[in-house]
């Protein structure tokens, strides 16, 4: 199986002319591809990619954009209308400018980018999970916090759509028509933007005091080449910024042959997954990640294996949301947990004796801490770490990660088991490494024939499911007692 991710480019169907036609039109914008690269469908692990026609060494540019080839409400045609009502179309996603962007000139004729957005001629083969049944996501998502992402996003959609888009489109028939520009094209073209645009970082501000105080992020932008590249984690070319233009630049070497790899940020399969619609196959993800909901973490508290008797536990959860603002899940990386400060204070707070507790409410919080400490409690509650920490702790953790193992689809069939034992966390690990030795996707994962035989939806769902499992297992190995 290749180690690299893969997502859907263009239609199946395509032929070579728009292809051509689009690189023709690079020409004319000013878009300068390098010599030492090609665009093809041959030798890449999409239907489009970028490949070396010779050695490239790391800092070579490999093709610059003019911003003025860039797609975004501030260069389409009908840029001067969205300016004057941009009050109107204030949304909290801050996407609807764009996508009245893409809906109007996707459907004119004379648009300037058509050689662009021809390349895209069915936006019904992109594959996010919005565009399964509800029926599908929950069988084969379930667990990994994909369906409820989606809930959301088509929630939000409809809602943007309903109250903010179609009010708008039908007080100018002449760019747009509520018969054309539908709900669900107004989706799919949700699912292009999730999947293609491109966000400028914000400028670092060296003076500015208020760090708490968090800017709003640049709206989204569609970056004509640049969006061709495939990503893997161990990308080999990274998109750069600058006043005039943008730039793909090597950042190690690339071999004659090999493929250029952008990168779309540290994501975990299950982000590419809801975002893009692929995922990187196990184990090549050095960015995977699974959640411990801090609901389970509290129902851990209630297990009567793990005997927890701390005082005050319901007003010590309410306090912890106060706190970390509802923030609902601990992650956990390759290497351990990335919420490390938030775990660390919610397993602080839990573990107060009544008194360390009364005097915490009183105080506030407690003390400002040392210039060291988050160094040492990201060392804690790393994999070197997690041993290391108190046993209370450890069986909390080890708990909370069995409670939320037992959410997950089992794609081979095996057993889960409840796991109440008699005498404590020797037994619960030994139901651990049991479940571990009958985890369906653990042994659908080792054969590799099955593994061919599932459809690309199947696929994905298990590489999402499998890299957040052994992510789960590990920490209950790390945290037995």
């Amino acid at each position: 199986m290749s180690t690299e991710a893969k997502r859907l480019k263009v239609d199946d169907g395509l032929e070579l002319s728009p292809l051509q036609n689009f690189l023709n039109w690079c020409n004319t914008v000013g878009l300068v591809l390098s010599d030492k690269v090609y665009v093809s469908r041959d030798g890449t692990v999409a239907e489009y990619g970028m490949l070396a026609k010779e050695d490239i060494e790391e800092g070579e540019v490999l093709f610059t954009i003019p911003r003025s080839a860039l797609l975004h409400q501030g260069t389409t045609q009908i840029s001067a209308l969205l300016e004057r009502e941009k009050r109107t179309l204030q949304s909290s996603s801050g996407w609807v400018p764009l996508l009245l962007t893409l809906l109007y000139e996707y459907t004119s004729t004379q648009s300037h980018w058509k050689p662009y957005l021809s390349l895209w001629t069915d936006f019904r083969k992109l594959d996010h999970p919005m565009f399964w049944s509800k029926e599908e996501r929950d069988r084969l998502l379930r667990g990994t916090g994909i369906p409820e992402a989606v809930d959301r996003d088509l929630t939000n959609i409809q809602r943007e759509y309903t109250d903010v888009v179609l009010p708008f489109i039908t007080k100018h028939p002449d760019l747009w028509n509520p018969q054309v520009h539908t709900l669900e094209r107004y989706t799919q073209l949700v699912a292009f933007v999730m999947a293609y645009s491109f966000q400028e970082p914000l400028e670092e501000d060296d003076d500015d005091e208020d760090e708490e105080e968090e800017e709003t992020p640049n709206p989204p932008m569609m970056v004509p080449m640049a969006d061709m590249l495939n990503h893997i984690s161990n990308h080999n070319a990274n998109l750069e910024f600058t006043p005039d233009s943008l730039k793909m630049v090597c950042v190690r070497p690339i071999h004659k042959g090999e493929e250029v790899f952008n990168t779309y940020g540290q994501m975990a399969n299950w982000q590419l997954l809801h975002m893009y619609g692929f995922t990187e196959p196990y184990p090549s993800n050095s960015n995977d990640t699974a959640d411990i909901p801090a609901s389970n973490l509290y129902k851990a508290l209630q297990s009567v294996e793990c005997g927890f008797h701390w005082p005050q536990v319901e007003e010590k959860v309410e306090m912890l949301g106060q706190i970390m603002q509802d923030k609902g899940v601990f992650v956990f990386g390759k290497q351990g947990c990335l919420t490390d400060t938030d775990l660390h204070t919610a397993l602080k707070v839990l573990s107060m004796s009544q008194d360390e507790f009364s005097e915490f409410k009183e105080n506030e919080g407690w003390e400002e801490e040392e210039d060291d400490e988050d160094a040492r409690i990201c060392q804690a509650f790393s994999n070197e770490g997690l041993p290391e920490l108190k046993a209370p702790w450890k069986r909390l953790l080890h708990e909370a990660a069995r409670l939320t193992l037992r959410s997950y689809t089992d794609g081979g069939g095996g057993t889960r088991t409840e796991g109440k034992t008699e005498d404590g966390d020797r037994r619960l690990m030994e139901d651990g490494d049991r479940r571990l030795m009958e985890d369906g996707d653990r042994r659908l994962m080792e054969d590799g024939a099955a593994v061919a035989k599932l459809s690309t939806r199947q696929r994905n769902a298990l590489q999402v499911r499998h890299g957040q499992k052994d992510i789960l297992y590990r920490l209950m190995e790390l945290t037995t007692v």
